[in-house]
C-alpha cells in the first residue's frame, strides 16, 4: 500500500533526477518546481502540470527529494526503493505525520484553532485505531472537542505575570482579551483534517464514517508503540543528558542499545537532541563519539544538515563522512571508501583510544586487523603521521597486550618516537 501510494511521487523524483540532474530541479532554492520545468516533466509523463506539483510536493514531504542548500536531489529513501521496503514505509510515515502540510487547511481559518486541531488529531486517531472499524463522524467531533477544552485549559494552568507577597493589594485587573479561537467552530476543521488523512491514505471518509486504512491503522500503532517506549525507556535513561546517556548504552548489545537510543529521542525535540548528540561528540571521549554517531543514525534524515555542518571539524570528520555514505545508500561496510588514507587511519586510533580506554587487552589486539594498511611497520608509520592527540596513549596499550615481544617493542619504539617529536 505504501508503494503504491507513492508511486506517483516516486516517479516524477526519478524523472527529475535523469532529466534533469542532481540539483537543478528547482528555481528558488525552496525546492519548488519552475513552470518550465513542471511543464515539460508533464509532457514527458503524460501528467497535467498541477499533477506534477503535487506529486513532487509529495515526493518532498515523503523524503524521496531532499533539499540541500538551493538546490534538490533524491533522498535515500528513493535510491532504496526498489530494495527496502523500510525505506519506502519510512517515506510515506513521514508522508503520514506531514498530512495538515499535504492537504494544507482552507484560506480564513483562525490559525490558533487549527494548531489546536493538529495538537488534537493523534487522539482521535488513536480512538479510530482502538475501534478497528467504521466510527461516526459526529463521535469523532465530540471526542475532538473536548480534546480542544483540555489543551485550552491546560494553557490556562500557570498563572503569568509578577508574582506577589503577602499582603500586596492586587492591581486593578485588566478586562480580559476574548479568544478569538473560543468561537470557531471545529466542525469544518475536523472535516479538513479527515479529508487530509485521507489525501495520505491514512483513512477513508464517506456515509458520515471515518475509517483507518491497514496502512493508517499500522501508522497508529507504531506512533502508540514509540510513545510507550518513551515512557519506559529499557535501562533508564531517558532524563539523561546526551554524555549520560551515551555512558549507560556503552555495555549495552547493539539492538538494546538502539532501543534506549529511541526511547532517549522520542522524549526531546529532533532539532535539540541532535545538537546534544554532537556537542557529546565533541568531547575527549572516543567512546561517546562513536556512540553518538550510532544513534545520529537512529535520528536517520532529520540530522543530515547538523552532521553536514560539522564534516570540516577534524576530530568529527571522519564520523561525519561515514554517516553521510550510509545515509546516501552506501553499505555500512563499504562506507569507509569514502575516507581518505589519513582520514581512516585517524579514525583508527580514535577507535583505539575508546577500546584502550574502555575495552579489555585482546580486543585491542583484535583491532589491529580492521587498519587500511598492510603490515604493522606501515601501520605505525602512518600512526605516527596522523597526529590524533591519543597517539602515545594509543600505543602504549598496544605494546602492553600484544603478545609478539618483537611486535610489542616496535609499538614501543614508535610510541616513544611520537613522544619525543621524532
Amino acid at each position: 500500500m505504501a508503494r503504491a501510494g507513492l508511486a506517483d511521487a516516486a516517479r516524477v523524483a526519478r524523472w527529475a533526477d535523469s532529466a534533469l540532474g542532481r540539483g537543478s530541479a528547482t528555481a528558488d532554492g525552496k525546492a519548488t518546481l519552475s513552470e518550465a520545468t513542471a511543464e515539460r516533466a508533464a509532457r514527458e509523463l503524460g501528467l497535467t502540470p498541477a499533477e506534477v506539483r503535487a506529486d513532487w510536493d509529495t515526493a518532498r514531504l515523503a523524503g524521496l527529494v531532499e533539499v540541500h542548500g538551493d538546490s534538490a536531489r533524491p533522498g535515500w529513501r528513493l535510491r532504496a526503493w526498489n530494495r527496502d521496503d523500510s525505506a519506502v514505509l519510512r517515506g510515506w510515515v513521514a508522508l503520514f505525520d506531514a498530512w495538515s502540510l499535504a492537504h494544507p487547511e482552507p484560506a480564513g481559518q483562525e490559525p490558533a484553532a487549527v494548531a489546536e486541531v493538529i495538537s488534537a488529531m493523534p487522539q482521535v486517531l488513536s480512538f479510530l485505531q482502538l475501534s478497528a472499524g467504521p466510527v461516526p463522524v459526529a463521535q469523532l467531533l465530540d471526542l475532538l472537542e473536548q480534546r480542544v477544552t483540555e489543551l485550552r485549559t491546560e494553557r490556562c494552568e500557570v498563572p503569568y505575570g509578577p508574582r506577589l507577597e503577602p499582603g500586596t493589594p492586587k492591581p486593578a485587573e485588566a478586562a480580559p482579551v476574548p479568544d478569538a479561537t473560543a468561537d470557531t467552530p471545529l466542525a469544518p476543521l475536523l472535516d479538513w483534517a479527515l479529508h487530509a488523512l485521507a489525501s495520505v491514505g491514512a483513512l477513508t471518509c464517506g456515509d458520515g464514517h471515518a475509517t483507518l486504512t491497514p496502512l493508517g491503522s499500522w501508522a497508529v500503532w507504531v506512533k502508540l508503540e514509540q510513545i510507550c517506549v518513551a515512557a519506559q525507556s529499557p535501562a533508564g535513561n531517558i532524563e539523561q543528558p546526551a554524555e549520560d546517556m551515551l555512558r549507560g548504552c556503552a555495555r549495552l548489545r547493539p539492538n538494546a542499545a538502539r532501543a534506549e537510543y529511541r526511547a532517549w529521542l522520542a522524549a526531546r525535540p529532533v532539532g535539540s537532541a541532535v545538537a546534544e548528540l554532537i556537542d557529546a561528540a565533541r568531547g575527549e571521549d572516543a567512546l561517546l563519539r562513536g556512540l553518538a554517531f550510532d544513534a545520529l543514525r537512529v535520528v536517520g534524515a532529520p540530522a543530515e544538515p547538523d552532521v553536514r555542518a560539522v564534516v570540516d571539524e577534524p576530530t568529527l570528520r571522519p564520523y561525519a563522512l561515514l554517516w553521510l555514505a550510509e545515509h546516501d545508500g552506501a553499505d555500512p561496510e563499504d562506507a569507509h571508501h569514502v575516507l581518505t588514507r589519513r582520514e581512516a587511519t585517524w579514525l583508527w586510533v580514535d577507535t583505539a583510544a575508546a577500546v584502550a580506554d574502555h575495552g579489555e587487552a585482546p580486543l585491542l589486539v583484535r583491532h589491529l586487523e580492521s587498519a587500511v594498511q598492510p603490515t604493522v611497520p606501515a601501520l605505525l608509520d602512518e600512526v605516527r603521521a596522523v597526529g590524533h592527540p591519543r597517539t602515545v596513549q594509543v600505543l602504549v596499550a598496544l605494546a602492553a597486550a600484544h603478545p609478539d615481544p618483537a611486535l610489542a617493542k616496535a609499538v614501543r619504539r614508535a610510541a616513544f618516537q611520537v613522544h619525543t617529536g621524532g
